[in-house]
């Protein structure tokens, strides 16, 4: 089968004794637990308006997207380096698939423009982050490579608007807000070169100041979203101080305003493990023209702004990719058959659905928390402001990892066929990687939250205060079970404040990030499960957190988890549990 004809062909599955996929579902109604959260954060108002393009875009993202996203993976973009007369014209070819995601993406729901103008999908005034990210989770679910140039065509929005001047500003921002794509303007950030990847403070790329206007000369060296129209970068002006005091944000366009190309060329195209429908390259400045944003002194502390968005971004598409990858586990267990029962029925088989669907669940939990607390940010509360500097390299550290496991054992559940590239798990296996890369490693994450937001910002104690507020509000749940939970937020936050204060507070610094995580996501998953209208499965999941991610347990010792067997019997059927049998199942 060609793929023209997959373009057209129906999701419908013929029967077969292979297991199914989640090909053809509705991402949306399929989702209790991301309603349930839409509906808790958003302004009742604005989720009337919202709730039919959610609905649509659920359906999207498990038909048409899907389809898209599979076509543009196995034919990804090629760089063309000379026009037929030879000039060095250079562009990227796209796969028609890939034309028409970016439609879907820019065109039709507007991603870039969301939070920042009136008028997106009929509303009247920006969009709350919570609406964006839960659009970002739904779409991430038929395709991950777009949403790159997606969020930092957003971002570089935000920057622009932040700390470039009113001349550059209302150059750019017209183009870059536009809902037609003939006249929108993408944009994307360039940081990495050959000597500074994590360590910033190495860049060599230059910049001058040639009667007014700045020209950059240099290399970078992994840039995604390569042929965007607008590269927000860090270069070094020439005579500044090494190291990061000394770099500048710049905006640099690729097309000059007499309509000609900049003077810098792509000079090849990552040959790249995922995100393949997505180009990133190699890029040279040949005194590229670009224009300084912001203070000339502060270019990274600026560009900063951009990564934290950009890793909040990642945790939400690392929540939505497990949930992909959850789906496509429990739609190939229900109808796989093995010795003679479905393999969900499985005692071992089911451990491991709950291994996918725990951290899963926590990543959700986390994504919509930061980004009501985003929401609080923008209208002002400081509270929220310190918060969100823990959250964010918390839900990016976290959700990108346990997405790799999370992929990875959705494979397995599938069997061999989730080695096959015509099945969407490879895919995903190969995606997730990615993201304990892009915008800081693990290790940098988890540094971010020890040694700056706990031991130089103090957000610890906002994040300590908004633990114990959810604890209180969860008065449903038994004294026992909350007590519990107490216990370990007094624990933990303990131990990461006295990791930030350790002469090698880089030793423990995963391992404190990580446990502040884990009791942060068992705290939201009990406070949201005792919530009215809730499906309160949420806390039950909770006590999943508590024993396997944050209790230490001999694993030799053989123990008593009766419960644990009904909570996953409950838990792996689509029925909601009631607020009493959850309370039951937690205090067993």
């Amino acid at each position: 089968m060609n793929d023209a004809t997959q373009l057209t062909t129906s999701s419908s599955t013929p029967q077969s004794p292979l297991a199914t996929d989640c090909s053809g579902w509705d991402f949306w109604a399929t989702d209790r637990g991301v309603r349930d959260l839409v509906a808790l954060y958003l302004d009742a108002g604005i989720h009337t308006k919202l709730k039919p393009h959610f609905a649509r875009l659920g359906k999207l993202a498990g038909g048409r997207l899907d389809e898209l996203a599979r076509i543009a993976d196995r034919n990804g973009p090629v760089l063309r380096s000379r026009d037929r007369f030879g000039r060095d014209e250079d562009w990227i070819e796209y796969h028609p698939a890939y034309r028409e995601m970016e439609e879907i993406a820019f065109g039709d729901f507007q991603f870039h423009a969301m939070v920042h103008r009136a008028g997106v999908l009929g509303l009247d005034r920006p969009m709350p982050a919570v609406a964006k990210y839960a659009f970002q989770y739904l779409f991430v679910q038929g395709e991950f490579g777009i949403m790159c140039p997606i969020s930092v065509s957003d971002t570089s929005i935000h920057l622009i608007r932040r700390y470039a001047s009113e001349d550059l500003k209302a150059y750019l921002l017209p183009k870059m807000l536009s809902g037609d794509l003939a006249t929108l303007w993408k944009g994307t950030q360039f940081m990495t070169e050959k000597a500074a990847g994590s360590d910033v403070g190495r860049v060599e790329t230059i910049a001058r100041n040639e009667g007014g206007a700045w020209r950059l000369t240099g290399d970078k060296w992994f840039c995604s979203h390569t042929d965007a129209h607008v590269a927000l970068m860090l270069a070094r002006p020439e005579g500044a101080p090494d190291g990061t005091a000394g770099l500048a944000l710049f905006a640099c366009p690729r097309y000059l305003e007499d309509g000609s190309r900049n003077s810098y060329r792509i000079a090849r195209l990552k040959d790249k493990m995922g995100t393949k429908s997505m180009a990133s390259g190699e890029i040279r400045f040949e005194g590229a023209k670009a224009y300084l944003v912001g203070d000339v002194t502060k270019g990274l502390k600026q560009m900063m702004d951009q990564v934290n968005l950009s890793r909040l971004s990642h945790g939400v598409r690392a929540a939505a990719m497990m949930r992909r990858c959850l789906n496509e586990a429990l739609a190939a267990t229900r109808s796989r058959i093995a010795f003679g029962k479905p393999t969900i029925a499985h005692p071992l088989m089911r451990r491991q659905l709950m291994k996918l669907m725990v951290p899963t669940e926590q990543a959700l939990s986390m994504a919509m928390l930061a980004a009501s607390t985003m929401d609080k940010e923008t209208a002002g509360d400081n509270s929220a402001k310190a918060l969100m500097r823990i959250l964010t390299p918390l839900a990016k550290l976290r959700a990108c990892r346990d997405n790799i496991r999370v992929a990875t054992g959705s494979m397995e559940a599938r069997g061999g066929n989730g080695y096959i590239e015509e099945w969407v798990n490879p895919r995903l296996v190969r995606d997730a990687h990615i993201g304990v890369l892009w915008e800081g490693t693990s290790n940098v994450n988890a540094i971010d939250v020890v040694r700056r937001a706990v031991g130089k910002a103090g957000s610890d104690d906002a994040l300590d205060a908004m633990l114990r507020q959810k604890i209180e509000e969860a008065s449903a749940l038994p004294a026992p079970v909350l007590g519990r939970l107490d216990t370990l937020r007094q624990k933990t936050l303990a131990f990461a404040r006295a990791t930030a204060r350790a002469p090698d507070k880089e030793r423990h610094a995963r391992l404190a990030a990580t446990a502040l995580y884990n009791v942060t996501t068992a705290v939201l998953l009990a406070w949201e499960g005792t919530r009215p209208g809730f499906d309160a499965r949420r806390a039950v999941l909770s006590r999943f957190v508590v024993e396997h991610r944050l209790e230490t347990a001999d694993p030799l010792m053989p123990r008593d988890d009766t419960w644990e067997a009904e909570a996953t019997d409950r838990l792996l059927t689509e029925a909601p549990v009631d607020l009493a049998t959850a309370c039951r199942l937690l205090a067993a």
